[in-house]
């Protein structure tokens, strides 16, 4: 039986099974992102990179899309790219390896605040990271001298541009470190095909209040090289 066929028929393959075989899958949202990992990665074999578009409807119709292949299978899905860091939780320039993922806005307003998909009863805005993949990348990208932690990695609709909205999101995902617009998408695609998935982002700016002067973006792009570059061991 062939990996698609037999996560298709919704039996579950574990991290170990997916290790041995397969291909790994890694979504970014443009191709500055892309170029960036396509460098790290320094042509090594076995892995696709993709820049599926910006947002997470965008980043689940293009991971589904690889997915959903007949003649590759993969073991691994990764969504990388830059991102917005959270004051006193991840500096610009330094990388997050996700442990949980979480659509931060998907859910409905009410008198009382905002209500999550989970508390609405629609199901869940969460997707946990690979617990067995997180564990190697994470040492990896350290092991490489990088400023790295691992913690929820938020998906937002709308790039946070105030302070207020920052404590917000900041309140109701305790300890989030990063936002971006992708991550979600491309978790809610790979649960669905039953494959472990993660996200690695690195921080171009403050989550807060809108400054594009402030924004370092060719550093965060050259963090995402230098953490694809560490990981290159791992994936191969």
């Amino acid at each position: 039986m062939s990996l698609h066929s037999h996560i298709h028929s919704g039996n579950a393959v574990d991290d170990a099974a997916l290790d041995s075989m397969g291909r790994v899958l890694i979504v970014t949202a443009v191709d500055a992102e892309r170029e960036a990992v396509l460098r790290g990665l320094a042509g090594l074999p076995n892995i696709d990179v993709i820049a599926a578009g910006v947002g997470s409807a965008a980043a689940a119709a293009g991971t589904a899309a690889a997915l959903a292949s007949p003649e590759t299978a993969y073991r691994l899905v990764i969504s990388m790219g830059i991102g917005g860091g959270f004051i006193d939780q991840a500096a610009v320039a330094s990388l997050v390896v996700a442990d949980l993922i979480v659509a931060a806005d998907l859910g409905a307003e009410s008198p009382e605040g905002f209500l999550s998909l989970d508390e609405l009863g629609f199901g869940s805005a969460r997707v946990a990271a690979s617990g067995a993949w997180n564990n190697r990348l994470l040492a990896a990208i350290q092991g490489s001298g990088l400023s790295v932690c691992s913690a929820p990695i938020l998906t937002v609709t709308t790039a946070t541009g105030t302070a207020e909205t920052a404590s917000l999101l900041a309140q109701r995902i305790k300890g989030a470190a990063a936002e971006a617009m992708e991550g979600h998408g491309v978790a809610v695609a790979a649960e669905r095909f039953g494959i472990p998935v993660t996200e690695i982002r690195a921080i171009s700016n403050a989550v807060g209040p809108r400054d594009r002067s402030a924004w370092r973006i060719g550093d965060a792009l050259a963090a995402l090289e230098a953490a694809t570059k560490a990981i290159r061991e791992v994936l191969s």
